[in-house]
């Protein structure tokens, strides 16, 4: 799986303001603190926002913060927000491989919407993906 420059920025900035908590983010502070070029930041804040991850506020009070606790907001959402759904560029594959790489999509849409932000932050995947992980080492 290929996530883009601005799926990954998303995630880094989505992660950043976890750290915050509930006080407003300036938007210049997080592009900073994840390396994230500053007009790049505030357009895919501009879009976590409209995406409903996000709540704004502006003036000198002003920033972002995250719209649901952590454990709410899964990757799949966030890249979602970004990209567009998940699909498959596979499409025209010949049909012998057409249920492979429909396992292969199920997997990713299952771990990336099992995993949250908050799952992130802690370091503490979910039981399942890490069984996963050990299964697959």
């Amino acid at each position: 799986m290929r996530l883009s420059a601005r799926v990954d920025y998303a995630l880094r900035a989505v992660i950043e303001l976890a750290k915050g908590g509930e006080t407003p983010v300036t938007a210049e502070r997080i592009a900073r603190a994840q390396d994230i070029p500053p007009k790049f930041c505030e357009s895919i804040l501009l879009q976590l926002r409209r995406g409903g991850i996000v709540y704004a506020q502006r003036g000198p009070e002003g920033g972002y913060w995250l719209a649901r606790p952590t454990r709410q907001i899964s990757l799949l959402e966030i890249i979602e927000v970004i990209d567009g759904p998940l699909g498959s560029p596979r499409a025209q594959s010949a049909s012998s491989l057409q249920r492979v790489w429909a396992a292969l999509e199920e997997a990713e849409r299952r771990i990336l919407t099992e995993v949250t932000v908050a799952h992130v932050v802690s370091g503490d995947l979910p039981a399942a993906v890490t069984s996963e992980l050990v299964a697959h080492a």
